[in-house]
Order: structure tokens, then C-alpha cells, then sequence
């Protein structure tokens, strides 16, 4: 059956504020994947077509991941995150709006950051709301337009984008998404008579057993 599975990247560098300080996984982020690599060949499932976004993160994943006998992974920048950190930090400068320390403070500054993003409330973004959104509805849907089952190494924007625009999510739906997107998580889509249906959100096999509950990380 052929469907599309988003995984987002293993843990990066929580202690950065800027992006490319973020852009590096962390020990665990490197170890989140290798699991998830060793839990694939062992269920036997395989992918014939593998993607990642062009992030040193996004790259880092897919080689930890380490998928032998399967395609090599295309680079497509489709995939590549938001900017997070530039902005908040421009939404920060320009209205005001201290840029979130902890998860909790995340839930509230992510809705009203993203709609004055699409509103064009924030100056000289890296990219625009709508443009953040073609990109994503592109990458999905030529994919979805493919045979064969295929993994994307993407991240947790690209993924709560992909909930968006399957499910008609609003910006706070849409973010509440994000929020909830655990790393090296399984997301996966099933292309149905021109469309996509989701089938799995956000699912850990490889992170289940007792002994690796502590490896569950969404920053």
C-alpha cells in the first residue's frame, strides 16, 4: 500500500535561540534515530522512496536513521522548517512579545505568533505565511502523486502544517499540532482518490519500552 510517513528529526540543541546554533542534533537526538532505524528493519517495513529536508538536523536524522536496502534520501527544501527563532525574535523587536522560555509559554506565544505572521504583521519575515504553506501542500502532494511507500525526514512546522491542511485546522489547531509533535515521531498519510487521509499521528514504537520513556523529548 503505498502512504507517506513524515518523521520528525531527532532532539536538537535546546539550549540555542537562534537558528543556527538549533540546527545540530543533540546525543540523544542522535540516539532517538538510530532506535527508530533499528525498529524499521525490524518490522520489516520498507521504503522505496525516501525524502529530507535540506536542514543539517533533518540530514543528521536520515543518516542516524541509517535505512539499509532502502532509496537514499532526496534533499527537498520543501521540507525545511519555519524559522522559528527569527520569527519570534522579529515579532519580539517590532510588537513587543517576549519570545517563550518553556513549553507551557509556547501554547500561548505560537497562535498569536503565527497570526500575525499571516496577517503580514511582522516585517521582512525569511518567508511568508502563505509561501510557508504552498511549500508544504506541494512537497505532500507530489509525493502523494508517487508509487511505493516513502518516508520524509522533516520537522515539527512542516508535519502540524501537513495536520493543517488535511484536517482544515485553524492557526490555533495548527499549532497546538506543532506543539504535540514528538521528535523522531511517526506521522503517515494515505492517498485516497486525489486526497490525503491521516491514519497515524505522532507514534513512538521505537521509544514504547520502560526503559526509554526518559528518551521522549518535544524540544
Amino acid at each position: 500500500m503505498s502512504h507517506i510517513t513524515l518523521v520528525r528529526h531527532g532532539q536538537a540543541n535546546t539550549e540555542a535561540r537562534d537558528e543556527t546554533s538549533y540546527d545540530r542534533l543533540s546525543d540523544l537526538g542522535t540516539q532517538q534515530a538510530r532506535w527508530l532505524g533499528e525498529h524499521i528493519a525490524r518490522s520489516g517495513e520498507h521504503f522505496p522512496r525516501l525524502y529530507c529536508g535540506s536542514l543539517t538536523r533533518q540530514r543528521q536524522t536520515a543518516a542516524a536513521i541509517s535505512l539499509a536496502n532502502h532509496a537514499e534520501p532526496v534533499i527537498d527544501p520543501r521540507f525545511d522548517e519555519m524559522e522559528f527563532f527569527t520569527l519570534a525574535a522579529l515579532y519580539r523587536d517590532q510588537h513587543n512579545v517576549p519570545i517563550p522560555e518553556d513549553r507551557e509559554d509556547f501554547a500561548d506565544h505560537l497562535p498569536r505568533l503565527f497570526a500575525a505572521w499571516q496577517a503580514g504583521e511582522i516585517e521582512g519575515p525569511p518567508e511568508s505565511f502563505d509561501r510557508f504553506e504552498t511549500r508544504v501542500r506541494d512537497g505532500i502532494e507530489d509525493i502523494g502523486k508517487g508509487d511505493g511507500r516513502a518516508m520524509v525526514v522533516t520537522s515539527a512546522g512542516v508535519i502540524g502544517m501537513a495536520m493543517r491542511l488535511t484536517l482544515g485546522l485553524d492557526l490555533i489547531g495548527f499549532a497546538r499540532a506543532c506543539l504535540a509533535v514528538e521528535n523522531t515521531s511517526l506521522s503517515r498519510w494515505l492517498p485516497l482518490r486525489g486526497s490525503l487521509a491521516l491514519t497515524q499521528f505522532n507514534a513512538l514504537p521505537h521509544l514504547e519500552d520502560a526503559e526509554r520513556q526518559f528518551a521522549r523529548t518535544h524540544l
